[in-house]
């Protein structure tokens, strides 16, 4: 019996692939712009941007700039459409509002008032406040329900921040500004034919204040009297 050979139709089924995408031409100019932003900008999502239209405008495909920067082919590709069509304002995160703030503009400023007076002052048994005494000062008032860390974020904002106090002495002789004046003249012109001699006295350590610590305005540390005064 004769073999006979049968030919089967082949069915071929072409898969279609997704033409490559790359950025516009990029100038001499807009790559020097590029490389300066990797280097200075400080947000993660506008570097990662432009490393994407860099490795784009040398040609790299898409799937490979994805594997490289470990990111969904799909963002790479949203990338590079945005720069061609917006250019280098396409780099720049856009950041969403969020959720509203709980604690409304007028409890914020009490929170800060209360914060800067002394605890002693509002009928409270102790001389400086810390997050927790504060929070619970706050709840039990029913001023606001919020926890510490929300508590220190809203001090911060509002120019509010845990600072030690500041010493300082003035003196007592009614002339003092008249004598400091000519002394610091001498220090500035002292005279041709002499010296300027000076003595200074230090006092004993243990009558100077022991400073505290206090929530006060940035950079305006309450100040303290060092001046010593005997008791009678």
């Amino acid at each position: 019996m004769d073999s006979w050979s049968v030919m089967l139709p082949v069915e071929v089924v072409l898969v279609a692939r997704k033409p490559e995408v790359f950025v516009r031409a990029v100038t001499p100019e807009e790559g020097r712009r590029l490389q300066k932003i990797t280097k200075t900008s400080r947000q993660p999502i506008r570097t990662r941007r432009v490393i994407v239209v860099m490795a784009s405008a040398q040609r790299q495909p898409v799937p490979a700039i994805a594997r490289l920067m470990q990111v969904s082919e799909a963002y790479v590709r949203q990338v590079i459409h945005d720069f061609n069509e917006r250019g280098f304002e396409a780099l720049d995160p856009k950041w969403s509002a969020g959720r509203p703030r709980k604690v409304d503009r007028a409890t914020r400023e009490r929170i800060a008032c209360i914060a800067r007076c002394c605890p002693r002052d509002l009928g409270w048994p102790f001389s400086t406040w810390s997050l927790s005494k504060l929070r619970e000062v706050l709840l039990s008032n029913r001023i606001a329900d919020i926890s510490r860390e929300t508590l220190r974020k809203i001090l911060k904002d509002e120019g509010v921040s845990w600072q030690s106090t500041k010493t300082w002495k003035a003196g007592t002789d009614p002339e003092f500004t008249a004598k400091m004046n000519r002394v610091l003249d001498l220090y500035d012109h002292p005279p041709a034919d002499g010296r300027v001699i000076c003595v200074d006295q230090f006092g004993p350590l243990n009558l100077q204040p022991r400073a505290g610590r206090g929530w006060v305005p940035q950079r305006n540390p309450k100040r303290l009297r060092a001046t010593y005064r005997p008791r009678s």
